[in-house]
């Protein structure tokens, strides 16, 4: 029997999606964003908006209309090399990056303002840290309850709080916009908002909204996609919400700290230290811990979910697995898991970017592996590009890569994209016109 979510249900899988996306880099980037952008504050907002709103909810609800796993969604590109993508992309938002930066980020913001940046502190941390999250993912089905009806709101609240307070008692003005922010802010704000990993991210955390409408006995397609939409809705809206609050505290905390910070990890402990003292300071490891946490369950439960089918290992034992390495990766500490994860984002990104989008123009053509394909691997290539000057910017590259179009602003891969959708399409076209003509003749 195909039954219905009730109102409190939605509201619940709503929130869960809210907060299962609400992690640590959703917390940490956009007050450094706010802060270095300066006067530009508001066209960096809108480019970092895009890649970690927009984008992650046409995300899920692709995902949705797909069947809510990222298999069926990468379908087109091919086994091996959508089973590539998925990998890749189940490893960087899972137990390679965001699992790890969730554990560190709670701690620099909640335990080492008491006990310092001391390697055995992080080290303790961690173990009990991930223990707490691999007990609670062992349980999927009861994530609707446990997050939805629990943790969510507790965390909504405590974000409610936090942005009310950067929009009614900030310290001061901006400051004056760093170089990358007054040459190209659209794009720079765009290139931070990979950093969330929430495009990402939405491609493994859909499996786990999908199955959360599926344990109260939703099988339909259609009522699944209806769900995915609304829990979007209401997740898109309060990402926007904590992200306009976020920029805010970072654009008025400039006389607080340097706008060379590396991460907004201190930002946000200098301004509620300042604003709230001790007290508040208290109420900010609280909170970054729930919403760490949370995230970090909702990416073990997909992980462990999807490599259970691959792997000869159960979903427990691959829960145990998961937390294991995230307890080891998140000791490196958070600048290198950022400096680290940047390189490797910025080459899968544009894939998974267009994958999303090309998925809502599966009718369009005739043979979509011969439309998507090569359009991923133009994307793909150019992503990596833009990647390696990131990471090696001494390193002179031939004159035509270095002056293609967008490319001095990371985004050397959306107009040659763009050309080989067209020329796909076209082609596509005349393949399906001959086949037409052909079988009339016969």
């Amino acid at each position: 029997m195909n039954h219905r979510l009730t109102f409190k249900d939605i509201l619940g899988l709503g929130f869960m999606t809210f907060a299962l996306f609400v992690g640590a880099g959703n917390i940490i980037f956009p007050p450094i964003v706010g802060l270095q952008s300066g006067q530009h504050f508001w066209i960096a907002a809108a480019g970092f908006l895009i890649t970690s709103v927009i984008l992650p909810v046409l995300t899920l609800i692709a995902l949705a209309k797909a069947g809510g796993s990222i298999d069926a969604l990468s379908k087109p590109l091919g086994r091996i090399f959508g089973l590539s993508l998925a990998i890749v992309s189940y490893l960087s938002v899972g137990p390679l990056f965001a699992m790890p930066r969730t554990a560190t980020v709670s701690f620099e913001l909640g335990i080492a303002p008491l006990t310092g940046q001391g390697a055995m502190p992080l080290l303790v941390y961690s173990f009990f840290y991930f223990v707490l999250v691999t007990a609670i993912s062992m349980y999927p089905s009861k994530l609707l309850d446990t997050v939805g009806h629990v943790l969510a709101p507790v965390k909504i609240f405590a974000l409610a709080m936090l942005g009310i307070a950067a929009v009614l008692f900030p310290y001061g003005s901006y400051i004056p916009a760093i170089k990358i922010y007054e040459e190209n802010p659209f794009s720079s704000g765009f290139l931070n908002g990979y950093l969330t990993m929430d495009t990402i991210g939405a491609m493994l955390l859909g499996s786990v909204i999908v199955n959360a409408a599926r344990s109260r006995g939703v099988v339909g397609s259609r009522l699944l996609t209806r769900y995915a939409l609304w829990a979007s809705f209401i997740a898109g809206i309060g990402l926007i919400l904590v992200y306009l609050s976020l920029f805010q505290l970072g654009s008025s905390s400039g006389g607080l700290v340097a706008a060379d910070e590396q991460n907004g990890a201190v930002v946000l402990h200098a301004y509620v230290h300042h604003t709230f003292g001790r007290l508040g300071s208290l109420f900010l490891a609280a909170l970054i811990f729930i919403a760490c946490m949370v995230t970090a369950i909702g990416l073990t439960c997909a992980s462990a979910d999807f490599f259970s089918q691959y792997l000869p290992f159960s979903y427990r034992i691959l829960v145990l697995i998961l937390g294991f390495l995230s307890m080891i990766l998140s000791n490196l500490g958070m600048n290198h898991l950022i400096q680290i994860s940047i390189p490797v984002l910025r080459t899968i990104y544009p894939p998974c970017i267009l994958l999303v989008l090309l998925s809502f123009t599966v009718r369009w053509w005739h043979d979509v592996t011969r439309v998507f394909f090569p359009v991923i691997i133009v994307s793909l290539v150019l992503g990596a590009l833009d990647a390696f000057k990131g990471a090696m910017p001494h390193i002179n590259l031939p004159v035509c890569i270095e002056n293609w179009p967008l490319s001095d602003q990371g985004l050397a891969w959306c107009l040659p994209s763009l050309l080989m959708l067209v020329i796909a399409g076209v082609y596509d076209r005349k393949m399906r016109s001959r086949k037409v003509v052909v079988h009339n003749s016969n």
